[in-house]
């Protein structure tokens, strides 16, 4: 069984250690040492990275059946050989804050809300708490604000070691998944949970713990946060696209919400504008359109090209050309993938959708619709387009 040093100090990056065997597993190469200080994938947290020696250490196992841990590496180490071990210690410690916040956000979810944590996924970019049930967007603030004054309180963080007895007398935030001595992470005045995972010793290396988002899952919330330099990162991210808006449209920093109201009000206007153009341009276009349409079997066919048309003008033209009896329409649009609509009358026998979803599956795109209108757009320009619908149509008409 190997001795997991991370348990009693999680700062420790650099130990010595004897190679006890060397596998296979799962097609990798697989080291277990008498000691270690590297932590594995478990209860939520990501494994260490680091070496062994000249090797490097791309994954870590917990082999719960044996208690051993399975180093994977890349690189060649012997059984018996003496190695030195050393981990990433800006992972470790990303990974500590991480952690160590989740518990004090929980503990504070719990605290004044009564919503306990069902569950903690600890990602690359932020972490997230499933709740078991959602408290409200001022609860959630206000959880956020107790969990940070722990944080700035700088308190020690304690580990300790119990029976599965002496810890049923204890108030701890959740009962235990695992049987036998159970280590316990205590925050002071905070949180006390059973948990094998590295830790900060105190509150303070966190930095901060900042919520950055929620949303509603299985019944309860999904809190996403982050800690420490994640947090930092975060922010300069998120500093970087307001310097940015602010430099585009010309505005104060806090005035940025009220200014892109304004733009999109103006864009609402704008796009009422251009509707209400095409509507009264559509009218003449169609009639332009249907002056030079071929006719196949008594049926006026308009297979065209229409430039500076967006899909929804499309399909108003389309609707246009169709309003009266025996037009079949195929409209294409500018851009790559092409806009197109192919449309009939009420009295047409074309099935609008077949005709473009062969259309897909020759040219590639997506697309539906039903037999008297389908819209789509297609990854080929217009003109390959626009000569696949003829050929489709002539053929459905004959």
């Amino acid at each position: 069984m190997t001795t997991r040093l991370y348990y009693d100090d999680s700062m420790l990056t650099e130990f010595d250690a004897t190679v006890t065997a060397v596998r296979e597993h799962d097609g990798r190469t697989a080291v277990t040492l008498d000691r270690t200080a590297f932590y594995p994938t478990s209860g939520g947290q990501p494994f260490d990275t680091g070496r062994l020696g000249d090797a490097a250490v791309i994954d870590v196992v917990d082999d719960e059946a044996t208690g051993e841990i399975l180093h994977i590496v890349d690189g060649t180490i012997v059984e018996g050989a003496a190695v030195k071990g050393s981990i990433d210690r800006a992972r470790r410690l990303d990974h500590m804050q991480q952690h160590t916040g989740q518990h004090i956000l929980s503990a504070a979810f719990e605290k004044i809300h009564q919503a306990r944590t069902v569950s903690f996924h600890l990602g690359a970019e932020t972490s997230t708490i499933d709740l078991d049930k959602d408290p409200g967007a001022a609860a959630v603030a206000a959880a956020e604000r107790l969990a940070n004054e722990v944080v700035w309180a700088d308190r020690a963080i304690d580990i300790r070691y119990a029976t599965e007895d002496e810890a049923a007398l204890l108030p701890l935030r959740k009962e235990p998944k695992r049987t036998g001595r159970l280590r316990l992470i205590e925050v002071p005045d905070c949180d006390l949970s059973a948990c094998g995972g590295t830790h900060v010793p105190r509150t303070g290396v966190i930095g901060m713990i900042a919520v950055a988002g929620t949303e509603r899952f299985k019944g309860g919330l999904r809190v996403s946060f982050v800690c420490g330099a994640r947090a930092l990162a975060r922010f300069g991210r998120m500093r970087a696209t307001l310097e940015d808006t602010v430099k585009r449209i010309s505005v104060h920093p806090d005035d940025v919400p009220a200014a892109i109201g304004r733009l999109q009000d103006e864009m609402k206007a704008q796009r009422q504008l251009m509707r209400a153009q095409q509507e009264k341009l559509a009218v003449s276009e169609a009639a332009s359109l249907r002056g030079g349409a071929d006719i196949a079997n008594g049926i006026a066919l308009v297979v065209a090209y229409v430039a500076g048309w967006d899909s929804q003008g499309l399909k108003l033209l389309a609707s246009t050309l169709t309003s009266g009896p025996g037009v079949v329409a195929a409209l294409v649009g500018d851009g790559s993938p092409a806009p197109v609509v192919v449309a009939r009358s009420e009295d047409g026998r074309v099935d609008c959708g077949d005709v473009l979803r062969g259309l897909l599956e020759e040219l590639g795109g997506k697309g539906g619709g039903k037999p008297a209108m389908a819209q789509g757009a297609v990854r080929a320009e217009a003109a390959p387009v626009r000569a696949e619908l003829r050929t489709r149509l002539l053929a459905a008409l004959a």
